[in-house]
């Protein structure tokens, strides 16, 4: 009796060494979680594939092409799968191997009458099946030639590749979803994502969880110069991150009097060095507290006053762990369909300031020397208003 499964297939992990298990516990952990809301179901891997299958019958989720789209998408949502299908699965010799694959293609051709060409392609992952993988085309592809007159070969662009796997089951399929690759998170430590409500550090936290890292965030409000709407907006885009990166801490820091006095004792050609060095201060204690080893900007070389090699070296100084900065080669546009593509753009244009933008020079001061830095905060009390921040941090849970 055939069922339907979902295959999900593994990509750089499969790249791994002595350690390659380490990674694949962690992706089937990954997966586990992430299916949570599905229904029973039993997540195993065969070589390079994952096999999630329903552990009860009747799951919508399998029915067919379009009730797998919400499942299909769940699976490579998650870093380290490559790709994913919705799958026939059987058991059985060569005859078989035809049957289920005119059975699928009479569905396929039931959802999509427009095809007219197809081809086949084979994997013999058991050595023990009678056929090589070119005469298992060759058979299932005359059989479904006799089987639909309407459609005909074409190897180059045809409509769809019908796909035979021959391993423990025997599978076939069409079509797949893609997913955004990586490393399975959890596998690559754990780091603290400076979040604003922008376009780059959403971008920046995708990118980082793909590496396999656990993220946190934090974000520093300036009520009321900043509205509750700005943090309901940067909550939004935790959530939209942690679809991604999983379960994460966001840690809503007070800033409100911390940016008041910056904005009254800092020169202002200085201003947003200032408090980007404090911003840092506050965020590695707040890392060290929560057991990340590194902090995680948007920042992109050369992009605004703040982010020329100058004022980066000035603001490295006060932290000693290190700051990761995905989207440093990045323009702009890059990271733009970047966040398209994970969903973050249209909250992350949404008209609502951070603190950030707020308090912003006229004029900063874009290469600052050591000198200047030692000049503007000699009037600051640093010690103190980060001892302020990370005392006065509210902590969600997305």
């Amino acid at each position: 009796m055939a069922t339907n499964v979902i295959l999900a297939r593994m990509g750089e992990v499969t790249l791994k060494g002595l350690n390659r298990g380490k990674f694949e516990i962690q992706l089937k952990s990954n997966l586990k979680y992430r299916l949570r809301d599905y229904g029973k179901l039993s997540i195993f891997q065969s070589q390079s594939r994952i096999w999630v299958e329903a552990k009860e019958e009747g799951n919508p989720y399998f029915e067919n092409d379009e009730s797998a789209k919400e499942l299909l998408n769940a699976v490579t949502q998650v870093f380290g799968i490559v790709s994913a299908s919705l799958a026939r699965k059987f058991d059985g010799d060569m005859d078989s191997v035809l049957q289920n694959a005119s059975e699928y293609v009479a569905g396929l051709l039931a959802e999509h009458p427009e095809y007219k060409t197809f081809k086949v392609e084979s994997k013999r992952g058991d050595k023990k099946f009678p056929l090589r993988s070119p005469e298992i085309c060759m058979e299932v592809g005359a059989r479904i030639l006799e089987d639909f007159p309407s459609l005909s070969v074409n190897v180059k662009q045809p409509d769809f590749i019908l796909q035979i796997e021959i391993r423990e089951h025997n599978y076939v399929y069409a079509g797949k979803v893609m997913g955004h690759r990586g490393l399975p998170v959890g596998t690559s430590g754990k780091g603290m994502l400076l979040l604003s409500g922008g376009i780059d550090s959403p971008v920046a936290g995708y990118m980082m969880a793909s590496r396999g890292m656990n993220i946190d965030a934090v974000y520093f409000h300036s009520f009321p110069y900043t509205s509750e709407q700005a943090k309901e907006k940067v909550i939004e885009l935790a959530r939209i991150v942690s679809r991604f990166s999983g379960r994460m801490k966001l840690h809503i820091v007070n800033f409100t009097q911390i940016q008041l006095d910056l904005y009254k004792n800092s020169p202002q050609d200085m201003l947003t060095i200032t408090m980007r060095r404090v911003m840092l201060q506050i965020a590695e204690q707040l890392a060290l507290k929560n057991d990340c080893k590194c902090l995680i900007t948007g920042e992109s070389l050369g992009q605004v006053a703040s982010q020329t090699l100058e004022a980066i070296g000035i603001t490295n100084e006060v932290v000693d762990m290190p700051i990761l900065r995905p989207l440093i080669g990045m323009d702009k546009e890059s990271t733009c369909d970047l966040s398209r593509k994970i969903g973050a753009f249209e909250t992350s244009i949404l008209p609502y300031e951070d603190c950030c933008t707020v308090f912003v020079a006229k004029h900063p001061k874009t290469h600052p020397k050591h000198e200047d830095i030692e000049k503007a905060e000699a009037n600051i009390d640093i010690e103190k208003m980060v001892a302020d921040g990370v005392n006065n941090t509210e902590v969600i849970v997305i």
